[in-house]
């Protein structure tokens, strides 16, 4: 989990601006809940402001319900991106349907900085359905033709001259034209990566952002450093990535370019998932404290003072 510099005070923050926590759910398994009704899993009303969360359910239901109306069941694959912005109040469960039958759970939350100018916007919340997310096929760059990775409609044509060795789900931002459905307020880019055959993979992103990678499951070469899956790559701008404090080098050729490369020989046998985020830096002074990320300290305490006379989620 990385969380913003005021909670930990050696924490360099600039080398993930704009991402102020990442929290990764590793994959649980959950009992039937027969007490659904009056004990759910999961948080009551809280509240957020000043920045936007982002929730990806890989395995499991969660439902959501905030003060602005939105309401949801977001369903394995499928994503939330909520703007708190100048103030809301949300909920989270597991669904009524994964608490009664049980199963794994599994997800990913992080949370997104706001610039200053726009910390005070309107609360948001867009729900982003796996099935409406654009899908490219990613191909073997160790193939004499493919320099690019492609489109479902491109790899079709060319099936004879390419190897598709994975795909890529992109949630936000831009991959050679492609665009994601989430609206951000700076850039952002979020893809979700499965590889499920040997081959090589070049992922390329702006050499101004902040780049983080987690490896869900598998095993991974990552610019040539093995990384096996719970592990969380931070790639700061310049690209100076490490895993563990331990730095992973980086392809000779340019610093906005990684290599990923996928053995069906790895020790897990089993394909791998994972998620690239990366975004242009803000910049700007962090104040925050539990669900509230502001400028100064001011505002953080007019934040809290807000809130606990009951003007704030409304």
């Amino acid at each position: 989990m990385i969380n913003y510099v005021d909670d930990q005070p050696d924490f360099n923050y600039s080398h993930t601006d704009p991402f102020l926590l990442f929290d990764y759910g590793e994959p649980t398994t959950f009992a039937p809940n027969p007490d659904y009704q009056t004990q759910p899993h999961g948080i009551g009303k809280h509240p957020h402001k000043g920045f936007e969360t982002v929730t990806l359910a890989y395995s499991g239901e969660i439902s959501h319900a905030d003060s602005i109306g939105g309401r949801g069941e977001i369903l394995e694959g499928d994503v939330q991106w909520m703007t708190a912005g100048r103030g809301i109040l949300h909920e989270e469960f597991h669904s009524e349907a994964f608490g009664q039958r049980g199963g794994v759970f599994s997800m990913v939350q992080m949370w997104v900085n706001l610039p200053s100018a726009h910390k005070l916007t309107d609360p948001k919340y867009q729900f982003i359905k796996r099935a409406e997310m654009p899908i490219i096929e990613l191909v073997d760059s160790r193939d004499a033709d493919s320099q690019d990775n492609l489109t479902k409609d491109a790899v079709a044509q060319s099936a004879d001259k390419q190897t598709v060795i994975g795909q890529v789900a992109i949630i936000a931002g831009d991959w050679h034209g492609v665009t994601g459905n989430a609206v951000t307020f700076t850039p952002i880019n979020l893809w979700d990566i499965a590889l499920h055959t040997a081959g090589t993979t070049i992922l390329e992103v702006p050499s101004t952002h902040n780049t983080l990678l987690l490896v869900q499951e598998g095993r991974v070469l990552v610019n040539g450093t093995s990384i096996s899956a719970g592990n969380l790559i931070q790639f700061a701008a310049p690209i100076e990535p490490s895993v563990d404090s331990q730095p992973v080098p980086l392809s000779d050729a340019a610093t906005d370019t990684i290599e990923l490369t996928y053995s069906t020989d790895n020790d897990e046998h089993t394909p791998a998932k994972l998620l690239l985020l990366s975004g242009e830096p803000i910049g700007e002074p962090i104040a925050g404290h539990g669900p509230f990320v502001m400028n100064t300290q001011d505002e953080l305490r007019q934040t809290f003072r807000d809130y606990q006379t009951g003007n704030f989620g409304t």
